[in-house]
C-alpha cells in the first residue's frame, strides 16, 4: 500500500519538512487495520497591500486601501483522514476518505464561494466550511503494483507543492478566507500550478532500483469561467520518480482536449466558425525538478512548462478570447538549514503566462506573479510546529505594470 500511504501522508503531514513524520492512530478491527491522521493549524496573517488601483488581471499580489488582519489557515487546512488496509488473497486493498474542515467563516455556503467576494467579512453566527478531497480505493501487491481509483492528488505538479516549505505554513496569503477551500497559497501560481484534487484512475508500477511510473486517466477539467462543453476526450497524467539516497528526481505531465462552447460570452464574436458548437485546442504540460539533502541543508527545484494549461490553476487563463491557447511557464527554488529542532528556509518562485497577439492588444492580463518568502519553524515537540514567514509577491500585466504586497504570518501546526 506505499502509494496510497505516500499521497495521504505527505499531503496531510510534514512531506515539505525533514523532521520526524507523525505517527497515525491505528487500530485492529478483524482482519483491517484503521489509521487516523490529519492536522489542526492556525496562524495569525498580517497583508500590507497596494494600495494603488489593482492593474493586474488575475495578479496574485492583494490589493486594498488598508492592510488585512486575520486569523486562518495556512496552505493546509486542518485535515482528517481515515485509511483502511488489508491482505486478501494476495492483493493489499485498501481506501481513504480525507476530510479537510478549515477555521475561516464560510460567508458563502460554499468553501469556494464567498457572499460578494468577501467585500461583506465575517459576521456573527459564521461556520467553517468542509472540504472532501479524498474518497479513493487502492489494490495491489508488489509483483503487480498498485491501481488507485478515486477522488485523490493530481500527478501533474504535485511534488513542486508537496516540497514547497510553505506547506506547513502560509506563504502567501492574506487571510479572511474561506476560498480556495480555507487556505492560503503557499507557492501556488508563484512557482508551481496547483495540482488539485481530481477524480482518477492510476496504476503505479513496482519500484524497481528505486524508480517507478505512474499513470492516470483523469475526469475532464473544464476552462475555468468559461461555458463547458461535453468532452469526448478524458484528462491523461504521467508521473516518473527516482531515489537514490538522499537524491530524489521526479517528472510529470498531463495532456487533455479542451472544448468551449461558441455560446460562451467571453470568446470573440470570430472565434467560431460560422456553423460550429464548439471551439477545440490541446492542452499540455510538463514539469521536472528534485531535492537533495547534504547533512542539515537540503535543495530543491522543480520547473515546469505548458500550452493550453494557463496559470495558477489548471486551465485557469488558459486561452484568449478567440480560443488561442496561451504558453506558461514557471519555477520554485528553495534553500533550508536544519539546526536541532529548528528549520531554516527560503524560497523564490515565479510564474509566466506569454501573452497572445490579442492579449498585447490590451495589455492588462497578468504576465507574471513572483514571490519570496523566508521562514522558520520549529518544533516546539515531536508533533507540534511553531512556524513564522515573510513574504513579498510582485504582479506584472503585460505592459509592465506592477503592483506588490507582502504578509507576515506566525502560527502553530499540530499534526498526529
Amino acid at each position: 500500500m506505499r502509494f496510497r500511504n505516500a499521497n495521504v501522508l505527505a499531503a496531510v503531514l510534514c512531506a515539505a519538512l525533514s523532521a520526524p513524520a507523525a505517527h497515525a492512530i491505528s487500530v485492529k478491527a478483524g482482519k483491517w487495520k484503521l489509521s487516523f491522521n490529519g492536522n489542526v493549524n492556525a496562524n495569525y496573517i498580517y497583508s500590507q497591500c497596494e494600495k494603488h488601483p489593482s492593474v493586474v488581471a488575475g495578479g496574485l499580489a492583494c490589493v486594498a486601501s488598508s492592510g488585512s488582519s486575520s486569523v486562518s489557515n495556512g496552505l493546509l487546512p486542518a485535515a482528517l483522514t481515515v485509511s483502511g488496509s488489508t491482505l486478501q488473497d494476495g492483493y493489499h486493498i485498501g481506501f481513504t476518505f480525507g476530510l479537510y474542515p478549515g477555521i475561516s467563516t464560510n460567508d458563502g455556503g460554499s468553501p469556494n464561494l464567498q457572499v460578494g467576494s468577501g467585500n461583506f467579512g465575517h459576521t456573527a453566527l459564521g461556520t467553517a466550511g468542509l472540504d472532501v478531497r479524498q474518497a479513493f480505493l487502492t489494490v495491489g501487491n508488489k509483483h503487480f503494483g498498485t491501481i488507485m481509483a478515486g477522488r485523490n492528488i493530481g500527478l501533474f505538479a504535485s511534488d513542486a507543492i508537496l516540497n514547497d516549505m510553505t506547506l506547513l505554513g502560509v506563504g502567501a496569503g492574506n487571510g479572511n478566507y474561506a476560498a480556495p477551500a480555507n487556505t492560503s497559497l503557499g507557492s501556488i501560481g508563484l512557482g508551481y500550478i496547483y495540482t488539485d484534487w481530481l477524480a482518477q484512475i492510476d496504476y503505479t508500477t513496482p519500484t524497481v532500483h528505486g524508480a517507478n511510473v505512474t499513470v492516470g486517466i483523469f475526469d475532464p477539467l473544464n476552462t475555468l469561467g468559461q461555458v463547458p462543453a461535453n468532452h469526448s476526450t478524458p484528462g491523461f497524467q504521467a508521473k516518473a520518480t527516482y531515489t537514490l539516497g538522499d537524491l530524489y528526481l521526479s517528472a510529470s505531465g498531463l495532456y487533455q482536449r479542451q472544448a468551449i462552447a461558441c455560446s460562451d460570452p467571453s470568446l470573440n464574436a470570430t472565434a467560431c466558425v460560422i456553423g460550429t458548437n464548439n471551439l477545440h485546442y490541446s492542452s499540455a504540460a510538463f514539469d521536472i525538478g528534485g531535492k537533495y539533502t547534504a547533512g542539515p541543508f537540503q535543495i530543491m527545484s522543480w520547473y515546469y512548462r505548458g500550452t493550453g494549461v494557463g496559470t495558477t490553476g489548471l486551465f485557469v487563463n488558459s486561452n484568449d478570447s478567440l480560443g488561442r491557447p496561451r504558453a506558461s511557464e514557471g519555477f520554485i527554488a528553495q534553500l533550508t538549514y536544519t539546526y536541532g529542532k529548528t528549520k531554516y528556509g527560503i524560497n523564490y518562485g515565479e510564474s509566466k503566462l506569454d501573452p497572445t497577439a490579442l492579449d498585447l492588444a490590451n495589455g492588462t492580463l497578468v504576465e507574471m506573479n513572483n514571490k519570496w518568502t523566508a521562514g522558520i519553524y520549529h518544533h516546539l515537540t515531536h508533533n507540534l510546529l511553531l512556524d513564522g514567514e515573510f513574504s513579498r509577491l510582485q504582479s506584472t500585466n503585460d505592459m509592465g505594470q506592477k503592483n506588490a504586497s507582502w504578509n507576515i504570518n506566525a502560527g502553530l501546526f499540530l499534526s498526529f
